[in-house]
């Protein structure tokens, strides 16, 4: 049988080859790994909800209940009190009549938009959006035409040039996940009316941060009512796992039929759903305004200490920090050299960014300490002079 030994060693030639590391704690602002105690910069519990003690004690009696599995796909057995109660939840949360559970944000991406357009439908995807939103348009067999990033003109000359025929899907992280920019989303609402268009928002990165009440991008730019299709993830600020799709009443009862990763997925376990419960109430109430303030002012200070040390952070305005780098194999030198000194922040490469583009993706907790940033700060100056990413 033929191998795959070539392609892997092109792979560590290019800088390109990787490996899982394994984490021996829980999911703290703190981790250890290999038995070492390392300050944890690259996660995407950005309020540390994962290891709260109220989304703890809710999947525990969760369990107790009702055990740890659903044994089913909604459709068949599968669809238990816990997952419509979590959606009436969520749907009250953005401002929506209705929402339905994914497994995943991959499964939610892949599911939605091929049971929105299809054959003779046009998706208008932001280059730099999710690889998952990029499978699920081309999942979808409609024309792809992607838009340059962020820049909402060049979305209106393209939507121009396209004729009227067929369904049109506006697709768009509301969080860049690999940049930390927001979508402007005020201008792409214009946009979506003017050409009779849907508009999707992946608010994967901006859900529980973004937002008065953490309700994400479409709550900071006010406008929720005019955004078709909200999904979001269950497993990054809100700590526990799973995604969803919040719209109106129609759109999910449609998504319920056709949506195919719903379809055929045994739904999410009790105990996910209990705590994502529990998180969203967290974040809707008066400790989730708490977390988003400190959350804001760990951002602040980190980039500030960063942009004064010369490093250029791509337009970040959110949790999401990138160092550019540029080279795959310094970009990998670079987390290689963090982790001897204690801080674990990983490395981007091809595919997730486009080549040449690499860097470190430092992400931003609550539940940091404002002196261990500092340190990190420190840190990723000192190594960067070393290693010529900055002067």
């Amino acid at each position: 049988m033929q191998g795959f030994r070539r392609e892997l060693d092109l792979l560590k030639d290019q800088g390109l080859y990787r490996q899982l590391r394994l984490m021996e704690s829980e999911q703290g602002s703190r981790v250890t790994m290999n038995g070492r105690q390392l300050l944890l910069l690259c996660s995407n519990n950005y309020l540390g909800l994962a290891t709260h003690p109220a989304l703890k004690e809710a999947a525990i009696n969760a369990i107790e209940r009702y055990g740890t599995g659903s044994g089913a796909a909604r459709l068949v057995s599968g669809n238990m009190e816990l997952h419509e109660s979590l959606e009436k939840r969520i749907a009250r949360f953005k401002g929506t009549e209705a929402a339905l559970l994914f497994n995943s944000g991959y499964a939610a991406n892949t599911g939605i938009i091929p049971a929105l357009v299809g054959r003779g439908d046009t998706v208008y995807s932001d280059r730099l959006n999710h690889a998952s939103i990029l499978d699920g348009a081309l999942l979808s067999r409609a024309r792809l035409v992607r838009y340059p990033h962020n820049d909402p003109a060049a979305l209106r000359r393209l939507m121009g040039k396209s004729g009227n025929n067929g369904r049109k899907l506006i697709v768009t992280d509301g969080v860049f996940s690999m940049d930390g920019d927001i979508a402007r989303l005020e201008e792409l609402v214009s946009i979506k009316r003017e050409f009779g268009a849907l508009l999707m928002v992946d608010d994967a990165h901006g859900t529980g941060v973004l937002g008065e009440g953490g309700r994400g991008s479409a709550e900071l730019y006010g406008v929720a009512a005019d955004v078709d299709i909200q999904m979001g993830t269950l497993g990054k600020a809100l700590g526990s796992f799973g995604a969803y799709a919040a719209a109106r009443q129609e759109l999910i009862d449609y998504l319920v039929n056709t949506s195919r990763s719903f379809i055929f997925s045994t739904s999410l376990p009790p105990a996910v759903v209990a705590a994502s419960l529990a998180a969203i109430d967290l974040v809707d109430g008066d400790e989730g305004a708490v977390l988003r303030t400190r959350l804001q002012r760990n951002c602040t200070l980190f980039r500030e200490r960063l942009v004064a040390a010369g490093f250029e952070l791509s337009g970040s305005s959110t949790q999401i920090v990138p160092i550019m780098v540029g080279d795959a194999a310094l970009t990998m030198e670079y987390t290689r050299l963090l982790l001897n000194e204690g801080y674990f922040v990983q490395g981007i490469r091809p595919p997730t960014v486009p080549a040449g583009t690499c860097r470190l993706r430092c992400t931003i907790m609550a539940t940091h300490a404002e002196e261990d940033l500092a340190g990190a700060a420190v840190a990723l100056t000192r190594v960067g002079r070393q290693l010529g990413v900055i002067k």
